[in-house]
């Protein structure tokens, strides 16, 4: 039989009749008159093409064949109720993953101070960490695969924004640069040629940009990356300049050998948000688990 020909009222009827072993008594359960009880058996009946229930004195005998189905049926409503009504929220006990898209390495820094908030508010959570290309790749925060971002944001339709913290910028050069020391002069910035970053789809830095253009200083740009991450490590392997956030020399900067110039230069901070999907915003395991991204952004801030 195909089952989208069922109408499952009738499996709820049927419940009931077996549990009761009585029409009336089924039907002041399921707050409907017995003959439509009756009529619901009628239509089981031809259905199944089982007879389901038969009058013996003043009650009805199931048949074997209900007596089969009987207890499948009871287990499927049950899981179907339990499903619908869904369980209290846990956060000892449950088991999700949570996934958090990151713009750049700067945000590494405060990746462990995320787990262990975690270890400790959700101890049974699995914790996972894309890139925001792998965000958008997987149908970015609309989908379903990434809860929550953390980076630079625009408003757009369905996604819910919350200021964290403000990344600062810094002119960084390998640490033997032949040519910059401590500090350098406009003119000294002047001479020496850049890498740019291209973030968000491609797009350049404007705050950056205008930065430069307040000294009157065009940028020679001999390399664009993606990331400040791809930027720190083409400075680390060549004397370009570039500029990029101070968490991302906390990061990278020992490691590769970069040092930070003083200059003229002063670029705003730029302003990191928190961003999620409209759908997510009221389940109680991303409302815990916006509240500790949150948390260990301002640890580290």
């Amino acid at each position: 039989m195909n089952l989208s020909a069922l109408d499952l009222n009738l499996l709820l009827v049927l419940d009931a009749v077996l549990d009761e072993r009585s029409v009336a008594r089924a039907a002041r359960r399921l707050h409907v008159t017995s003959p439509a009880i009756s009529n619901a058996l009628s239509r089981l009946r031809g259905a199944l093409g089982d007879p389901i229930v038969t009058r013996s004195g003043r009650g009805i005998v199931p048949t074997p064949r209900a007596l089969q189905l009987g207890p499948t049926i009871r287990r499927a409503l049950r899981e179907i109720e339990t499903a619908i009504q869904g369980h209290a929220f846990d956060p000892e006990s449950a088991q999700v993953q949570l996934t958090l898209a990151i713009a750049d390495a700067g945000q590494l820094a405060r990746l462990p101070g995320l787990a262990s908030l975690m270890a400790s508010a959700l101890p049974r959570a699995r914790l996972r960490v894309v890139s925001v290309d792998t965000m958008v790749a997987l149908g970015g925060l609309a989908g379903t695969e990434v809860d929550v971002a953390v980076g630079v944001s625009e408003p757009a339709p369905g996604i819910r924004r919350l200021p964290i913290y403000a990344e600062h910028s810094v002119l960084v050069v390998r640490r033997d640069h032949p040519r910059l020391g401590a500090r350098a002069t406009k003119r000294m910035l002047m001479a020496e040629r850049y890498v740019e970053v291209h973030v968000a789809f491609g797009k350049p830095s404007r705050l950056v940009e205008r930065s430069f253009a307040r000294l009157g200083i065009a940028r020679d740009i001999a390399a664009i990356v993606p990331t400040f991450s791809a930027a720190a490590a083409v400075v680390a392997a060549t004397d370009l300049l570039a500029t990029i956030p101070a968490s991302v020399v906390d990061v990278l900067g020992s490691s590769l050998g970069l040092r930070v110039v003083a200059s003229a230069l002063r670029t705003p901070p730029i302003q990191m948000h928190l961003s999620w999907h409209q759908r997510t915003h009221t389940d109680p395991a991303l409302v815990l688990f916006r509240d500790l991204v949150q948390r260990a952004a301002s640890a580290s801030g």
